[in-house]
C-alpha cells in the first residue's frame, strides 16, 4: 500500500515551489506526516499546521481557516495523501513555510507511516538573521528544536515570496495570516470598497475617518485611516485597484458592528504605512462572494450580514428619511431582486448609491455586505461598508442571466414583503395547530421565529391602549406627541401636524376547544376585525360611550382564521413569548369542511 501511494507523490515538488530554477508542479501530490492546533489566541479562529512530505523533503505549513474542515472533519490526518490545490510559499527568518488556502484529501491512497525520510528544506539566511532564533516554530513540533523557552508561534514574522515580484515588493504577506504579531510585511491586495469621508464631534475633540475593504487570494480584511492618514490617503485608493500596503500599519480586534468581512482582525494606516499601487492589477480576485439564495433568506437570522445575488426586477424612486436619533436626513432607494428560487425580496440601497443608482432593470446585480431585517418580512439593506456590482463575470451571474431569458421574465415571484401577502401562504403549508399543541410544542422558543395558522374565537378585547397616534406622512406611521392643541410633532420626519392618524395596537384574548392564547394584533388586522378605523373608534369613544362599546360587542365572539408568528422576547432579566397576528381572514366554512376532511383521511379512519 505504501509503495502504491508513494508512487502518486510528487518527489521533489516542494523544494521546486521556493526554486525559481526548478519546473513546477502545478498541484503536487504529498503525503501529510505531522498536525498540530497552533496555541489559542483571544477572539481568533482556531487555526492548525501541518508537515506535509514529497519523500524528498518536508515543509512545515499553516492551514487558511477556510481549510479548517478538513481537519475538524475527520479527513485531513497524519499518514494521508492530499493534492495541495492553492497555497502561497514564505520564508519567515529563514524558515520555509507554506500557507495551504485549498487542497483535497485522496482517501483512495489511505494512510500509512511516514514514506521515506525527508530532510528540512533549507533557506539563506542573512547574515544579521543568524544571531535570531527561528519563530515558525513552537517546542515539540516537526524537525524543530527545543532551545531554551518555547517561542511563541506568532511572535514577529517576516514573509518572503521569493517569486518574480518586483525587488521593492519582495516581502508579500497573504491577509489571511495577519494577527497583531505581524510585523514588516507587505500585502497586495485588491480594494473592493472604498467609503466616503466621515467626520466626528465628541467631548474629546473631532475627526475624520475612511475605510477600505482589501481582498487577495487568501482572504479580506478591512483598513482604516484617520485624521491626517485620511487626507494622505483617501485619494490613493480606487475600488477595484490593486495595491501593495506595507507596514508599519497597526493590527488590531475587529469592531465587527462596522464590518461584514469574515476576519478577526482589521488594520489601522499609521503615518509611515505605505500605500502603492500595483503594475499588475491582473493577479488578485476582482471580490470574494458568499452567496445566500433568496428563497432561503426566510431562514436567515435577523442582523446577519450576506451577500445576495439577482436580477433587478423593480427600482423605486429615491426618498429621503430623517433619522429619530441624529436628526439627519438619509437618501435611501428600494429596489426589487429576484431570482430561480422563485422569491423576490426588497433591498434598500443608501446616500450616494441611492441618488446615483443608474442601473436598468432586468441587469444581474450582486451585493457584498447585507444586512437582513425581519420587520414585516424579510428584506435587506446595504450596508456602509458593503458593494455593488452589476453584471459580474462569475458562473453564478451568468446562470441568473440564462434563467431569466428562458423562463424567469414570465413567472410570479413569492415577496418576502410581508407574512400577511396573499402569495406568502404558497411558500409553506398552513401548520394549524390548537392553543393546546402551541404550548406543548413550545412554538417560539427557539432562535428563529416559528409561523403557524389557529382557527380561534375571539372572547376578549383589552380597551386600553388600543391604538396609537401616528404620523400622517405616507411610509411614517411613528408615533407622535401632541405639543400643544393641534400641533402633534414627529421627530422622525421632523414635522409638525395638525392632528394624527390613529393606528390600532390590540391585545386580544382568543379561545378554541384546548384552552386560551393572548395575541397581538396591529393596524390591518384590527380595522379588520373592529370594522371601522382606530381614527373612527377614537371620535365615537370620546362622544358616546355607548356607542363605542357596541363596537367592541360586535367584535368580540367571533371566529377567525388567525395566521400568527411566535418569538421570545426579552423585558429586562425577564425573558416571555409573543404571539403576534400577521394577517387573519374569517372562516370559509367550504374549506374548513375540506381541511377537517383531509385531517380525519391522514388518521386513516374509512
Amino acid at each position: 500500500m505504501a509503495s502504491e501511494a508513494a508512487s502518486h507523490v510528487s518527489i521533489g515538488a516542494l523544494g521546486a515551489i521556493f526554486d525559481d530554477t526548478k519546473p513546477h508542479v502545478p498541484e503536487p501530490v504529498v503525503q501529510c506526516v505531522q498536525i498540530k492546533p497552533l496555541p489559542p489566541q483571544q477572539n481568533q479562529s482556531v487555526r492548525y499546521r501541518a508537515v506535509f512530505s514529497d519523500i524528498s523533503n518536508y515543509v512545515q505549513t499553516m492551514l487558511a481557516t477556510q481549510a479548517n474542515p478538513f481537519v475538524t472533519n475527520g479527513l485531513l490526518r497524519k499518514g494521508c495523501f492530499v493534492r495541495l490545490k492553492s497555497f502561497q510559499s514564505n520564508s519567515i527568518k529563514g524558515k520555509k513555510i507554506l500557507i495551504i488556502l485549498d487542497l483535497e484529501v485522496l482517501q483512495e491512497l489511505g494512510e500509512c507511516e511516514k514514506i521515506g525520510e525527508p530532510k528540512p528544506l533549507e533557506s539563506k539566511i542573512e547574515e544579521d538573521d543568524k544571531t535570531q532564533p527561528t519563530t515558525i516554530s513552537s517546542g515539540g513540533f516537526y524537525g524543530s528544536k527545543i532551545q531554551g523557552a518555547p517561542v511563541q508561534a506568532n511572535a514577529r514574522t517576516q514573509a518572503t515570496r521569493p517569486t518574480a515580484l518586483a525587488s521593492a515588493h519582495a516581502t508579500i504577506y497573504p491577509i489571511e495570516a495577519i494577527s497583531p504579531y505581524s510585523h514588516k510585511w507587505t500585502i497586495k491586495a485588491r480594494c473592493t470598497s472604498k467609503s466616503n469621508i466621515k467626520t466626528w464631534h465628541n467631548r474629546n475633540g473631532e475627526g475624520r475617518l475612511f475605510s477600505v475593504n482589501l481582498l487577495d487570494d487568501s482572504g479580506e480584511i478591512r483598513a482604516t485611516g484617520f485624521n491626517d492618514q485620511c487626507d494622505m490617503l483617501y485619494e490613493n485608493f480606487q475600488e477595484g485597484n490593486v495595491y501593495y500596503i506595507s507596514s508599519p500599519c497597526r493590527v488590531q480586534i475587529a469592531k465587527k458592528q462596522f464590518t461584514n468581512l469574515n476576519n478577526d482582525y482589521e488594520l489601522t494606516f499609521e503615518k509611515d504605512t505605505i500605500v502603492e499601487k500595483a503594475e499588475d492589477q491582473n493577479d488578485v480576485p476582482q471580490v470574494r462572494f458568499n452567496f445566500t439564495s433568496i428563497g432561503s433568506l426566510q431562514s436567515v437570522e435577523k442582523d446577519t450580514t450576506t451577500d445576495v445575488i439577482g436580477v433587478l426586477k423593480e427600482v423605486g424612486e429615491a426618498s429621503q428619511i430623517v433619522s429619530k436619533t441624529t436628526s439627519k436626513p438619509y437618501d435611501k432607494r428600494e429596489l426589487t431582486l429576484v431570482d430561480s428560487t422563485g422569491f423576490s425580496v426588497r433591498l434598500t440601497v443608501w446616500g450616494s448609491t441611492a441618488l446615483n443608482f443608474t442601473v436598468v432593470p432586468e441587469s444581474v446585480v450582486a451585493f457584498k455586505g447585507v444586512k437582513v431585517s425581519d420587520f414585516g418580512g424579510k428584506s435587506l439593506s446595504l450596508l456602509s461598508s458593503g458593494s455593488m456590482t452589476v453584471d459580474p463575470d462569475i458562473e453564478e451571474a451568468h446562470k441568473l442571466k440564462g434563467w431569466y431569458d428562458a423562463q424567469g421574465r414570465d413567472e410570479t415571484f413569492t415577496s418576502h414583503a410581508s407574512m400577511s401577502n396573499a402569495t406568502t401562504s404558497t411558500m409553506r403549508p398552513d401548520r394549524f395547530k390548537t392553543v393546546a399543541q402551541v404550548r406543548e410544542e413550545q412554538l417560539g422558543m427557539s432562535e428563529d421565529a416559528d409561523y403557524f395558522s389557529l382557527k380561534a374565537t375571539v372572547i376578549y378585547i383589552k380597551p386600553d391602549n388600543l391604538s396609537y397616534p401616528a404620523c400622517l406622512s405616507e411610509n411614517c406611521n411613528k408615533k407622535v406627541t401632541e405639543l400643544d392643541p393641534g400641533q402633534w410633532r414627529c421627530e422622525r420626519c421632523d414635522k409638525t401636524h395638525p392632528r394624527p392618524e390613529y393606528r390600532y395596537i390590540m391585545l386580544i384574548n382568543v379561545s378554541d376547544h384546548t384552552g386560551q392564547l393572548w395575541l397581538s394584533c396591529f393596524d390591518d388586522v384590527g380595522r379588520l376585525m373592529m370594522g371601522i378605523s382606530a381614527d373612527q373608534l377614537m371620535e365615537i369613544r370620546q362622544s358616546d360611550d355607548k356607542a363605542a362599546g357596541e363596537v367592541f360587542q360586535e367584535a368580540n365572539c367571533r371566529t377567525w382564521n388567525f395566521r400568527c408568528r411566535a418569538k421570545i422576547d426579552h423585558f429586562g432579566d425577564q425573558q416571555r413569548i409573543r404571539y403576534q397576528v400577521s394577517s387573519a381572514k374569517p372562516v370559509n366554512y367550504s374549506e374548513e369542511t375540506l381541511r377537517l376532511a383531509e385531517m380525519i383521511n391522514s388518521y386513516g379512519i374509512d
